[in-house]
């Protein structure tokens, strides 16, 4: 049998309208968002269109016409695009939860590259666990997304996370600042909120999409437990008793605030999803409201 879709073809007409959204100006780059996808005179090739009474001959392609006896211009961008860049966490812990965090993340990213395809920008796909993996670049239009959904579809969740490493590999390898989305539980035991305030320093536009399974944030145990770390493999013995649980919610709850604090503190954003959400809810509920997609 034949493996199911990534995402539906029906969900993605319903993406059609949307458009990924930034709030910083770049220095060398468009600070708003639509006059970066307007065609026009430039140095980059854009598209062809029909030729109407008063355009410019100069633009013609004369290839074309010799070709097929039709006049068409050629379009070229009018300003350097911001670059899109989703960091997207393949580590082991992601593949816990019920739907499975990774296949969520797959789904969504897929659904976010979509949204930026049709609006003309260039998307980084970024996988990483302690350090950035193998990345997709894909831009030019809807036609590119077939790509990026076979590339999403191979990649698999193992390994430890290592958000430091992450940032340092990430903050060399990309100078160009732009907006980047995380996609990530951001279980990392040795801190991911002081890499991603590093990455933001540097200029990077930061859009936190926390990604978190029902046990994540509230687990469901009682009594004598023994544990297994998903991305380490370390044992822990615990007694787990109700007041345990609301602490260990409690604590996970301040983890989540001082995330979102440092996207306010640096002008990002931050939104919490739990995989129980449909992705139609996650897109149009909370990243409508965040203002990450418009």
């Amino acid at each position: 049998m034949p493996a199911a879709p990534l995402i539906e073809q029906s969900f993605l007409e319903k993406l059609e309208r949307l458009t990924l959204q930034w709030q910083r100006s770049f220095p060398g780059l468009v600070g708003g968002h639509n006059a970066s996808r307007f065609p026009g005179a430039g140095q980059e090739f854009l598209d062809h269109r029909h030729f109407h009474h008063g355009d410019d001959l100069r633009a013609v392609n004369w290839r074309a016409y010799l070709r097929l006896e039709k006049l068409f211009l050629k379009m070229f961008q009018v300003e350097p695009r911001i670059p899109v860049r989703m960091l997207i966490d393949a580590s082991s812990s992601m593949k816990t939860g019920t739907p499975v965090k990774f296949e969520y993340v797959q789904r969504l990213a897929a659904a976010l590259c979509y949204i930026g395809l049709v609006r003309l920008d260039m998307i980084c796909l970024q996988p990483f666990r302690d350090g950035l993996l193998d990345s997709f670049l894909c831009g030019g239009g809807r036609h590119r997304f077939v790509g990026a959904v076979n590339f999403l579809s191979e990649l698999e969740a193992s390994g430890r996370t290592d958000f430091l490493q992450v940032a340092r590999q990430f903050a060399g390898g990309y100078s160009q600042r732009g907006l980047l989305i995380v996609l990530s539980d951001f279980l990392d035991d040795r801190d991911a909120e002081k890499p991603l305030q590093f990455l933001a320093d540097q200029g990077h536009e930061l859009l936190l999409v926390q990604v978190w399974a029902s046990e994540d944030r509230e687990p469901g145990w009682e009594g004598e437990l023994e544990l297994t770390d998903a991305e380490t493999g370390d044992r822990m013995e615990i007694a787990l008793d109700e007041q345990a649980r609301l602490d260990y919610t409690a604590a996970f709850d301040e983890y989540t605030g001082r995330l979102q604090r440092m996207c306010q503190r640096t002008g990002g954003r931050h939104i919490g999803l739990p995989v129980t959400a449909s992705l139609e809810e996650a897109i149009f509920g909370p990243l409508v409201r965040s203002g990450g997609v418009q």
